[in-house]
């Protein structure tokens, strides 16, 4: 549900705003800045912070207002934000890479989901255990997604190559369709996204090889702005950059209560008990070694740097630059 898509951003769904009354005053009495905010797909489980951020009137204390909107796709998310059709961005780090090699002017200001949930999914009766039970099985993805391109390299960390394995190209939507009426063995997906929903539709338990566990990591999600956001207003940044982190540390603590914030958020929604497996399989995405005492967003240049080399070894960029090219540290989370 994250393929990267090019292109620009058609309209999009207005699927919350700022609590608090909706008034347009922040919590400190000043005048709140209305700010957008576009997500990588139709709002789910992994975005519950956003919401809760809202309704504890996180954000309107920092002097924002913020309207969520939804995505239809992490590359069409990026080249709108670079755009300057959305204020920030909610998106896959990979096709950020991919868009600013392409020239589109916008960066990352701090990623949050650091270990990847790229992961292959499948009904735990299936007996998939290790990489190599994949051999012979049939495999759902979506052409020209990231997963399309990240899993030949999963493969090959684990002394297997693609001819080993039944690639079928699916629509988004259609891959979990797949696995559950037995026409695929498995799919390529995230695993803070479909599993939970394939086993409330099936009644069956879902088991996973995540890609982080068997050799592959590489950065996901995080926030990003656009160049010229970043020089005409780098205090409103600071301030959005510091809301985010307050709220996603906030829905750490009270993973219930974020799930229940996004009630609403969207026809598109999950079912509650979806919405929070899918929050708290996305706590588990949080950190890298070199952060799992830090705050969540706070990113170090060596994960930068191992991420921008996985994603040039893979194919998803042709050259590895400076993480400064893809990443504004000056305002990224600290602590």
């Amino acid at each position: 549900m994250k393929k990267l898509l090019a292109g620009a951003l058609p309209a999009l769904l207005l699927v919350a705003a700022c609590g608090g009354g909706g008034g347009t005053t922040s919590g400190s009495g000043g005048e709140a800045r209305e700010v957008t905010l576009t997500l990588n797909w139709y709002p789910y489980g992994e975005h519950a912070p956003f919401y809760y951020g809202v309704k504890q009137g996180i954000y309107d204390k920092h002097g924002i207002k913020l309207k969520i909107q939804a995505g239809q796709g992490s590359g069409k998310t990026v080249t709108a934000t670079g755009a300057g059709q959305t204020d920030f961005g909610w998106a896959d780090t990979s096709a950020l890479a991919t868009a600013v090699e392409q020239g589109v002017p916008a960066k990352s200001i701090g990623v949050f989901l650091q270990t990847t949930p790229a992961s292959v999914q499948f009904f735990t009766e299936k007996n998939i255990k290790k990489p190599e039970d994949l051999k012979g099985r049939s495999v759902a993805t979506t052409a020209g997604d990231a997963l399309t391109k990240t899993f030949p390299a999963f493969l090959k960390q684990n002394g297997m190559q693609e001819s080993d394995v039944s690639i079928q190209n699916i629509d988004p939507a259609g891959k979990m369709a797949a696995v559950i009426s037995n026409r695929t063995d498995v799919l390529l997906g995230f695993a803070s996204d479909q599993g939970p929903t394939i086993k409330e539709k099936s009644g069956k338990d879902v088991g996973y090889l995540r890609f982080s566990e068997f050799g592959l990591n590489y950065f996901s999600n995080g926030l990003l702005t656009s160049k010229s956001m970043l020089q005409k207003d780098p205090e409103l940044v600071k301030k959005m950059v510091t809301a985010t982190q307050e709220a996603w540390a906030a829905a750490e603590k009270a993973p219930e209560a974020a799930a229940e914030s996004m009630k609403g958020a969207a026809e598109q929604l999950p079912s509650p008990t979806v919405v929070l497996e899918q929050f708290r399989t996305t706590l588990t995405l949080l950190h890298t070694d070199a952060t799992k005492d830090k705050a969540p967003g706070v990113n170090t240049v060596e994960d930068w740097k191992m991420t921008i080399d996985t994603f040039q070894k893979t194919g998803i960029i042709k050259e590895a630059a400076d993480p400064s090219a893809y990443w504004e540290e000056s305002v990224a989370p600290r602590g």
